[in-house]
């Protein structure tokens, strides 16, 4: 599907609802922006408030392929760009030696031989210009470095990429870009620039009633809101390492759903915390809260 063929922010969120991904209207608006605009669209926000996800339901809701770069310290444009098959190439070699022997086949005719396309290994960013219409999923751009910023802006300006061994590479339509971003640093302004941007916050407590609603369905209406309401108390401390994102709150609503838990007590809450906290201190915490939690 054309990012063209949507018609309006409400168009575009109706599509994302239908895949379970509920946008509200100021993220709906702004990602229909950077839709007509083809410009992309920087998320940033805590872990857990649905910044992959808009990207996948993005693609699902578009009907269009989701290609991920999962950003790391130390990545550089060769793993976003492309590579060369080097055990294809010694074994194309050995095979011209074999049927040409001694002969051979012309320096000049076999170095051009090894650099066909067939032999070219392309990776999230070139991938997302050849398949394109695609969208494209930078993922925790703010992991890597200042030099990688520098190539992604160059790319996000041009939609192509030049290889020398076989020349340009431009995408027939631009894909659809999001880059994701926790804030463990600031990115640079150039690169801000270049995108629209928007800060997703956690979700309130009817609209994260909403999201359970949506995505686990079958999860009961009173386990859903009690779940709802403990995660978002829990959300409200300083003393956590890692705040539960709405990740975690699906996950605790379904496996309190699967160990047949009618009502949250306090005995279903801390057998299943594994599900909603992930460091042992937070849990340590979080249980000698949840009768007070649970009490409101």
């Amino acid at each position: 599907m054309a990012p063209g063929s949507i018609t309006s922010a409400a168009d575009l969120a109706g599509r994302l609802g239908e895949t379970g991904y509920l946008a509200d209207d100021e993220l709906a608006t702004v990602l229909y922006l950077a839709l007509r605009m083809e410009r992309p669209l920087l998320l940033e926000g805590e872990p857990g408030t649905g910044k992959t996800a808009l990207a996948e339901a993005l693609a699902e809701s578009m009907d269009l392929p989701l290609i991920r770069l999962q950003c790391y310290e130390g990545i550089d444009a060769t793993q976003a760009l492309y590579d060369w098959d080097f055990p294809r190439q010694i074994l194309h070699l050995r095979t011209l030696e074999a049927v040409h022997g001694d002969e051979g086949s012309g320096i000049e005719e076999t170095e051009k031989s090894l650099y066909d396309e067939r032999f070219l290994l392309a990776r999230p960013v070139l991938q997302a210009l050849q398949q394109s219409p695609a969208v494209l999923l930078v993922d925790e751009v703010d992991r890597a470095d200042d030099e990688f910023e520098a190539f992604l802006l160059e790319v996000l300006s041009t939609y192509q990429v030049s290889i020398p061994e076989l020349g340009t590479v431009a995408a027939a339509v631009p894909p659809v870009v999001v880059l994701t971003s926790n804030r463990t640093r600031e990115l640079h302004d150039a690169l801000k620039r270049r995108c629209l941007y928007h800060w997703i916050e956690h979700p309130g407590l009817e609209r994260e009633v909403e999201i359970v609603r949506s995505r686990a369905p079958e999860v009961s209406e009173a386990l859903r809101r009690q779940v709802v309401t403990v995660v978002q108390q829990l959300r409200s401390r300083d003393d956590l390492l890692k705040p539960p994102g709405v990740a975690e709150t699906l996950d605790w609503a379904k496996a309190l759903h699967y160990l047949g838990t009618q009502d949250l007590d306090l005995e279903s809450a801390a057998t299943t915390l594994g599900a909603l906290v992930k460091y042992r201190e937070d849990s340590d915490r979080v249980k000698q809260a949840l009768d007070r939690m649970l009490a409101r």
